[in-house]
């Protein structure tokens, strides 16, 4: 397993790198749209679809995505777009996370398709705008969550049930504790403010999401990314809820070893089009 996990990291590296640092922006559009269109397929056939409409919804969402980026949406300022979208992944991932496990069969599954190609079409319109403002912004997102969970999982490991009662959502992912969440916090305070170090002390042309926060105000690097990190474990949480339901381990096997893609850009999906949100409106 070990050894799968290695070599499906090392391949996805390897295509990933040339991509994001490659001088223009499109190879990594078009790297980013094809995951996404992927998830679009896991997630219909976690809700029940035959392999043709799982394959339809993946290929409908590629399109929407590729319409988005031939109207020129990349390029443009979206604040209601990421306004609305910040809203919504706020209270529809709380009265998901409050409805359980059992609540989501009971939301059409019409509904349910539909909300997860928008969830998906607009994490990867985020992404990719993230990537044209300029690669060190687009990192500081990225490593927020990846920060967040890497400090999670060792504050759950080193602490979890020492300070609080009760795990996190035990019927949703019971390894998951209170610890953790407020470990990955801690940790991404710290990349926060050593990054807004860094941009100052490096001049950075683009400022990260951190330095721009900084530059609204001071105290509003704090909030905005312990928000970040709440709804980055919303987005890990809705995920193991709707697998749950779908009585499946992993979203699939398109990533030997790390399951699917789902299962690695959870966190990501609301947390992408809230720090475009933020962006937008944390302005000096």
């Amino acid at each position: 397993m070990l050894k799968q996990r290695v070599i499906t990291a090392v391949v996805l590296l390897a295509i990933l790198l040339p991509a994001l640092f490659w001088p223009t922006p499109w190879p990594f559009a078009v790297l980013m749209l094809l995951l996404i269109a992927a998830g679009a397929w896991e997630f219909a056939r976690l809700n029940g679809c035959s392999e043709a409409a799982a394959v339809s919804l993946g290929a409908l969402c590629a399109a929407f995505c590729a319409a988005a980026w031939g109207a020129g949406w990349l390029d443009r300022p979206l604040p209601l777009v990421w306004a609305a979208a910040g809203g919504a992944w706020v209270l529809a991932g709380a009265g998901l996370l409050r409805a359980g496990v059992r609540g989501w069969p009971g939301i059409p599954r019409a509904v349910r398709l539909a909300g997860g190609l928008l969830a998906l079409c607009l994490a990867w319109l985020a992404v990719v705008q993230a990537r044209i403002i300029g690669i060190n912004y687009l990192l500081s997102v990225l490593l927020l969550v990846w920060v967040a969970d890497i400090a999670a999982y060792f504050a759950g490991r080193a602490f979890g049930l020492k300070f609080s009662r009760n795990k996190l959502a035990p019927a949703i992912s019971p390894g998951k504790s209170w610890e953790g969440v407020w470990g990955g916090m801690a940790g991404v305070l710290v990349l926060a403010y050593a990054w807004v170090a860094g941009d100052a002390y490096w001049q950075a042309q683009v400022p990260s999401l951190y330095s721009r926060l900084a530059a609204a105000g001071a105290w509003l690097v704090v909030p905005g990314a312990l928000f970040l990190v709440a709804m980055s474990v919303v987005g890990d949480l809705v995920e193991s809820l709707v697998k749950r339901s779908a009585g499946a381990k992993d979203s699939s096997g398109l990533l030997p070893g790390h399951g699917g893609v789902l299962d690695r850009v959870d966190a990501l999906l609301p947390t992408l089009p809230l720090a475009m949100m933020l962006s937008t409106y944390a302005r000096p």
